[in-house]
């Protein structure tokens, strides 16, 4: 019975009204045969880490570099360090209407406590 080959020898156009034409599509679907399998078995432990795992949120990095060096970084702090490091991800969507208003710079010492978060949480 499979596989089996249709071939269309019909075409019908039919109008909902709309300027839209109607497809219908005939899919073939095959049985395989059970016995010609393989069976793999992988160990997520010996795995790498993926990047997606690999990826520490803001909050994560704040309460870090609080809890080790007792004092707070903001997220525009640990923006800058990231865009530094090459770790931007996506575009913000929040940027600033002028370009004459002064935005903080990150200081050095907690630039180097979120350089330190992000070696923590293997992002660089």
């Amino acid at each position: 019975m499979f596989p089996r080959t249709i071939k269309s020898t019909e075409c019908a156009n039919v109008s909902y009204g709309i300027s839209s034409c109607h497809v219908e599509t005939i899919v073939l679907l095959s049985k395989l045969d059970l016995k010609k399998y393989i069976s793999l078995e992988l160990p997520m432990d010996d795995m790498d880490l993926t990047s997606a795992e690999s990826k520490a949120t803001y909050k994560q990095i704040q309460n870090y570099v609080l809890e080790k060096y007792g004092f707070k970084v903001s997220n525009l702090y640990i923006a800058q360090v990231k865009e530094k490091y090459g770790i931007k991800e996506r575009e913000n969507y929040n940027k600033r209407k002028n370009n004459d208003s002064k935005q903080p710079i990150c200081p050095i010492e907690k630039e180097e406590a979120i350089k330190d978060a992000f070696r923590y949480f293997q992002m660089i």
